[in-house]
């Protein structure tokens, strides 16, 4: 069973890279976390939420995959 570790260096509490949302922008989001961010230079990582684990993954093409 594979287990992941959160990165020690990432305060998801208040994480200096991510940048609040302007005020009338329509979106529900109260902050935008850039894919590289996440990422971190690999193409995918998992995602664990709710108890289900989920994968990131970068195309070629530039686009982001959410899977199961």
């Amino acid at each position: 069973m594979k287990t992941s570790q959160p990165a020690a260096d990432i305060d998801t509490r208040n994480p200096s890279w991510a940048r609040e949302m302007p005020p009338g922008e329509p979106s529900e989001a109260s902050q935008v976390w850039p894919s590289a961010s996440l990422l971190r230079g690999q193409k995918t990582v998992a995602i664990e939420h709710n108890g289900a684990l989920y994968r990131l993954q970068s195309t070629r093409a530039g686009k982001l995959i959410l899977t199961k």
